[in-house]
């Protein structure tokens, strides 16, 4: 015997929101995979200084991302089919599911939090070392001046916060070979930029974790009272 009644209409708003939750789940998916892919953090992320990689902590959050969007799909699924079908079986399955992404996600939401300025800090360090080596003609010279270059050309500035680094500009044209003076007048120092290149993305993540959460926390009121209208209906 199917539910009816008020029951009726939260199974249909249901499936509804897990309708909205499976869509959020592709384009979570979508964007972690072009924040995979961006050419610019692509192109910093990749550099190698010595036998030193640049810091990857960044693609960290992106594959627990990608994890996450591809979990919701299937959840979201799930959660329409079960809702459907009208199943206490699926529904508590699916409600389980949503607690343990809740979860995931929160933990993943105090990691993100704890960690957002030391991605930026992080990649700030690895360019000033390759900035210092490439200024001061050490042994990797050669390998620096690759890395401080592309820094500068995938994010269109020139040298850092110190002081010997903010002249770089003027006295380095072979590291800011393009518009040397007018990077150094409009002071677009790396530092700054890198942390316009990671905080941006990172406010975009956090957005999309709070829509998420919310979401999440509708489907979970809704299928516990639409598994209690079926265990209702089911004895009447």
């Amino acid at each position: 015997m199917g539910v009816e009644g008020c029951t009726k209409c939260i199974k249909y708003l249901l499936f509804v929101f897990n309708f909205i939750f499976w869509l959020a789940g592709g384009i979570i998916l979508g964007v972690a995979l072009w924040l995979r892919h961006d050419s610019q953090t692509t192109n910093i992320l990749y550099l190698q200084l010595g036998e030193k990689q640049a810091p990857n902590t960044f693609y960290v959050g992106i594959y627990i991302l990608i994890a996450v969007g591809a979990v919701m799909m299937f959840v979201g699924f799930l959660g329409c089919y079960g809702a459907i079908q009208e199943s206490q079986c699926l529904l508590g399955t699916f409600f389980t599911c949503l607690v343990i992404l809740f979860a995931c996600e929160v933990a993943a939401g105090i990691w993100g939090f704890v960690n957002k300025d030391q991605i930026a800090k992080d990649v700030k360090q690895f360019y000033d070392q390759a900035l210092q080596q490439a200024l001061m003609g050490e042994s990797d010279a050669n390998n620096a001046k690759a890395v401080v270059k592309t820094f500068h050309e995938t994010l269109d500035c020139c040298g850092s916060d110190t002081l010997t680094a903010t002249f770089t500009p003027v006295w380095r044209d072979d590291l800011c070979p393009k518009d040397s003076l007018k990077s150094f007048f409009e002071n677009s120092n790396c530092h700054r930029k890198i942390d316009d290149l990671f905080s941006g993305k990172l406010y975009l993540i956090g957005i999309a974790a709070v829509v998420v959460a919310v979401i999440m926390i509708f489907e979970m009121i809704l299928s516990m009272v639409l598994c209690c209208g079926i265990r209702n209906s089911s004895v009447y």
